[in-house]
């Protein structure tokens, strides 16, 4: 994932940057939601 800083808001883009995972008033928030995508993306086969 990246995280882009366009006018006064934090973007988290997908890793190709075509879509949106959300926009963020500050990186650290930004950051907190990347790390709860991975989480979830990780727990997918573990039930």
């Amino acid at each position: 994932m990246v995280i882009v800083k366009e006018k006064s808001y934090y973007v988290l883009y997908s890793r190709d940057r075509k879509k949106v995972l959300g926009k963020f008033r500050t990186k650290k928030a930004a950051l907190k939601r990347e790390r709860q995508i991975i989480f979830f993306k990780n727990m997918k086969g573990k039930r």
